[in-house]
Formats: C-alpha cells, structure tokens, sequence
C-alpha cells in the first residue's frame, strides 16, 4: 500500500530561507566592529549594540580608519567608504534590533555572558529573526537551546581581522534547520565569504588546530626550551608561518586562547589539550595581548619588546 505523505506549512521543506537585508550585531569590539564593516560595505544596513557608548564610538572610528586604508590602496572608492559608514547605525539597547533579519552575537567567549545576552535580547526580535553567534569554540547547540528559536540559531565564525580573512566557519546545531543553514551560506557569499562547514564539536576545525599549536608554543616557552624571539622566529622562517606563535596569540588574545583551551579540555577530556600554567598566568595578570599592551610582548616600545 502507497501512502502519500504531503507536507505541512510547518515543514522545513516548505520554508524559505529568510532572504537577509538588515544585520544586527552585539559587541563593538575587534570583531563586532569587523564585521559591520564587511556588511555595510556589502550593501546591508548594519546596527551595532553595545552597554558601552564609549565603545560604539570606538568601534565607528575604527571602521572609518579601515575603509581609508581600503581607499588609500584603491580596494574600495571613497563614495563606498562614505556610503558604508552611513549604513551603519550604533544603539546602547536591544529595541535597535526590532527590524533585523539577522543578529549576530560577537561578545567575549564566555558562555554565561552569551547566554545572558540572549536572555535579554530574544522578547525584542522579530519571530522570524535569525540569531548567530561569532563564537569560536562553544557549543552551538548549547547555545541554541538558551534561545526561544533553536531552529534559527546557528554558528558564523569569522576569522580577525575580518574585513581581511576570506573565511567564515558555519557551524550548524543539532536544532539549526536548513532554511537558516542557507540564508548564512547565502550571506557569507554576498560578503565576499569562503565558508568551512565544521561540525559541533569543541573549537570547531581553525581553533581545534591552531590554538592547541598555541598552547604547545607557551609550553615550550614556560619549558624553556626556547626563548620567546627563538619560537616565533623559528616558526616563522622555520614553517613559513606570517607569523610566530606566540606573536599570534598577543593579536587574538591571550584570554580568548585560554578560553579556547578550557572549553577543548572540557570538552573532550583529553589531557592534550590541558591549558599551560603559565597562559594561565598571564591572564591572571591581566597581560592579554595587544589590546591590554602586553602580553608575550610589551607593546609600549617599538618595536615590541619580549617579555620572557
């Protein structure tokens, strides 16, 4: 016996996927601010929110200083700068997002303050609003599941300095259907975007590789199997690499390296992933990298000066 089954309204092949036309974005910092710019300059009205006015201001003049750059080496005229920075608006409350299509997460990688986030910003979107998180390690079905739609939420990784970095990883929960799955594929190609589907797995696939040689870097640094100048020149003209191990995790963030680290160790229990003691106590101390000044290098000299 034949039956024929038809599908329902609500079924996932009968939904289109939500053509994108206005980006909400939460955080202005390095990535936030990151992103807008390849948004705007794609065409797409962008909204910023941030609780620090300080920093929307912040993350306007950094977005005007990279477009010049783009304009003084002829990748973009100065009627697209002018025309991207006035697509993007800046808003200290969620109400701001009431007509996005899209909003994208880009706060610090910690899961308590995402999940506080969502929390406040959900009652102020759209039902048929899709959310996105820029985090690079979490779960994005746990993150999801913090969420009123699941099924909308999914994982858009883009890579620092984003207006640079041609890839974007999409990182599909257990929840995410495939309308949502298309409309970011279909985004990241309208930013100019090469995607990397990765599965839900800790740190994803560029984190899952790249921070772990991190780690193993400051291990050998806290070892003292070579000084700070002789891993990084060792990888550099050794493995061809633009850039030393540990110079690379001054720009990412020595914090974000270890919350990277902290999430692959718990969530893999494997010992090969343990955080360096002495990453962790570099965060103690407050030496994060290029953004506090000091981190494996101290940035208040030029050229910088190796701290260890």
């Amino acid at each position: 016996m034949n039956i024929d089954v038809k599908p329902g309204p609500n079924d996932t092949m009968m939904i289109e996927p939500v053509e994108v036309g206005r980006i909400g974005i939460v955080g202005a910092g390095q990535m936030g601010n990151g992103i807008a710019h390849v948004c705007a300059l794609a065409g797409l009205p962008v909204t910023i929110v941030d609780i620090k006015a300080e920093a929307l201001t912040k993350a306007m003049a950094t977005m005007a200083r990279n477009m010049d750059r783009q304009v003084n080496r002829s990748v973009i005229s100065s009627d697209d700068r002018d025309a991207a920075l006035a697509r993007v608006t800046t808003a200290i409350a969620y109400d701001a997002f009431a007509d996005a299509d899209l909003v994208i997460e880009a706060a610090t990688e910690k899961e308590d303050v995402k999940r506080g986030i969502y929390k406040t910003m959900m009652p102020y979107l759209k039902p048929s609003c899709l959310v996105a998180s820029n985090t690079s390690s979490i779960s994005i079905t746990r993150l999801g599941a913090a969420t009123d739609r699941p099924e909308k939420f999914i994982g858009m990784h883009f890579m620092n300095p984003v207006p640079v970095m041609k890839l974007v990883e999409v990182i599909r929960g257990i929840a995410t259907d495939e309308p949502t799955f298309q409309s970011v594929q279909a985004l990241a190609r309208r930013l100019g975007k090469i995607t990397a589907v990765s599965e839900d797995f800790p740190a994803f696939i560029v984190n899952r590789l790249l921070v772990p040689m991190i780690n193993e870097a400051v291990y050998a640094l806290y070892e003292g199997v070579g000084s700070v100048l002789a891993i990084d020149t060792s990888m550099r003209l050794g493995a061809n690499h633009p850039m030393g191990p540990l110079e690379l995790a001054d720009f990412i963030g020595l914090d974000t390296c270890l919350s990277i680290m902290q999430v692959l160790y718990d969530g893999l229990s494997d010992s090969k992933y343990r955080p360096c003691p002495l990453l962790v106590k570099y965060v103690e101390a407050g030496w994060l990298g290029r953004k506090t000044g000091r981190g494996f290098y101290d940035y208040s000299q030029t050229p910088p000066r190796p701290t260890r």
